[in-house]
């Protein structure tokens, strides 16, 4: 054990990254100003617009794409499941192949076993999340069905129709974004298999690249609110 103590740094600054960001980016207020948080306040501004609406065939064929869009991930996450499991059965082919390198990067069979369990319980998680999306987002879909007429938009069912549609939208999204989040973070813990100090770099980058997307890309500036955009604060800004 005190020989990997390099290992077990690396994987516990993995996963106190990915905990931290995802805590920040959901549970707090610098996060409410994220591009995803930015993004769930035009979902309730579509929701109040289908409902001013009679013929709402558009809205359930961009609802259609969006949930084709999940069940591409769902899937993608299967064959990702599928790739991790056979590395972990080709553990001494793959130690092979790693000694035969000009640097020695072969681990230990256990420790090789273990970063393939890891690498499949990430992907495992991504898919229940993708999935579970996929599931909210025919939720959602049922309830643009069962919206009230436009004639009855001022009423209070349709406004506790909106006020529910709306957070049922937020939660599908929020799952969705944790799934990417994972695949995002599942290309930052494939630093481990070549070295525990590679790991704590890639884990930086993933972060980096992360956290600018949400909070300093051009697509963050894009979606500023209209006071800020008026008053010149938000520059343009490339997106990594």
């Amino acid at each position: 054990m005190s020989g990997h103590w390099v290992d077990i740094a690396a994987v516990g600054f993995f996963a106190l990254e990915w905990l931290v960001y995802a805590l920040t980016l959901e549970h707090s207020a610098y996060g409410r100003d994220s591009l995803s948080a930015r993004m769930n306040r035009y979902r309730e501004v579509w929701v109040r617009r289908l409902l001013d609406r009679e013929a709402r065939m558009v809205d359930m064929q961009i609802m259609a794409s969006l949930q084709n869009g999940t069940a591409f991930f769902a899937s993608t996450s299967l064959f990702a499941i599928g790739g991790a499991l056979a590395l972990l059965r080709a553990t001494n082919d793959a130690l092979v192949i790693l000694s035969s390198l000009p640097v020695d990067l072969s681990p230990s069979p256990a420790l090789w076993e273990l970063k393939c369990v890891g690498l499949v319980l990430i992907c495992v998680y991504a898919f229940f999340k993708f999935a579970w999306a996929y599931r909210l987002f025919n939720y959602v879909a049922i309830l643009f069905g069962s919206m009230p007429p436009a004639s009855q938009r001022d009423t209070r069912e349709a406004e506790a129709h909106v006020i529910r549609t709306t957070r049922l939208f937020e939660a599908a999204g929020r799952h969705f974004n944790r799934g990417q989040r994972a695949f995002f973070f599942a290309l930052g813990y494939l630093g481990w298999f070549v070295s525990p100090w590679v790991l704590f770099v890639t884990t930086a980058a993933v972060v980096i690249v992360t956290w600018r997307r949400q909070f300093a890309s051009s697509a963050w500036a894009a979606m500023a609110p209209e006071e800020d955009q008026d008053k010149g604060v938000v520059k343009h800004r490339l997106e990594p």
